[in-house]
């Protein structure tokens, strides 16, 4: 009986909470959200509307932008053979991977960006300099970076598929060929680097293999036998420290 008082107690307050609760929310006024679409009503509001959508178009491909023009694409591939040389499968995780790859990309890329930064930014922020001068002086110092990486075969390539006049200054180039070109280059390096880096662990995978098959230990994985050796071996040399100071002197 006193649990039935009590479970009915219990549910006259919470009937009696939620009707405050309610008639709180009754005298609240809620804001209303309108969206729409106007004509502009004179040429300020389209100048306004074109640089917003800039903005939001290059918000947009700042991934891309980040990934395809930048050192992270070299970066993040040598760290991927690293781990797939030492056979740890998910040790670093890719997260570790990926931020390592990120901030080693920043710290490459910093007198690019601080170039960026004072030459673009800072004179937009200021009202110094319109849009379309912020957009050309920040891509600058990009395509500088982007052509001391590209390979002049790769570059005559994509001129070629592009049916464009052949270039005398690299001004002639324009950004939409030097971007795949820099990015194919970039992978030719990464993997250079990365059998580099391959070969040590492929070397210890090997002799392990050819140790276990003359003991006869033929159902003993090779790799569950060589994994320790490569780890020591890695730390013996301090192999991050190697391994980043190649990859920032590569730049």
């Amino acid at each position: 009986m006193k649990k039935k008082l009590i479970s009915v107690s219990a549910l006259v307050l919470l009937f009696l909470s939620l009707s405050a609760i309610g008639s709180m929310a009754a005298d609240i006024p809620f804001p209303a959200i309108r969206l729409g679409v106007e004509q502009a009503k004179n040429p300020q509001d389209v100048a306004l509307s074109i640089q917003i959508l800039l903005v939001l178009t290059v918000l947009s491909l700042a991934p891309a932008i980040l990934i395809m023009m930048t050192s992270f694409t070299r970066i993040i591939i040598i760290l991927s053979f690293l781990r797939q040389g030492l056979g740890t499968q998910q040790v670093p995780p890719n997260q570790i991977l990926v931020g390592l790859a990120l901030f080693l990309t920043f710290f490459t890329m910093q007198p690019t960006f601080e170039q960026i930064d004072k030459d673009a930014l800072v004179p937009y922020m200021a009202g110094k300099i319109g849009t379309t001068e912020a957009f050309k002086k920040a891509e600058d110092p990009i395509r500088k970076f982007m052509f001391k990486q590209v390979r002049e075969k790769d570059l005559a390539l994509f001129v070629a598929l592009s049916k464009s006049s052949r270039p005398r200054t690299p001004a002639d180039i324009s950004t939409w060929v030097l971007i795949p070109s820099f990015v194919i280059s970039e992978l030719k390096k990464a993997f250079e680097m990365g059998f580099i880096i391959f070969i040590p662990f492929l070397i210890i995978d090997m002799v392990t293999a050819s140790v276990l098959m003359s003991m006869g230990m033929m159902m003993l994985p090779p790799v569950l036998i060589s994994l320790p050796f490569k780890i020591l071996l890695f730390i013996m040399v301090d192999g991050w420290n190697l391994i980043v100071r190649s990859i920032a002197l590569s730049f």
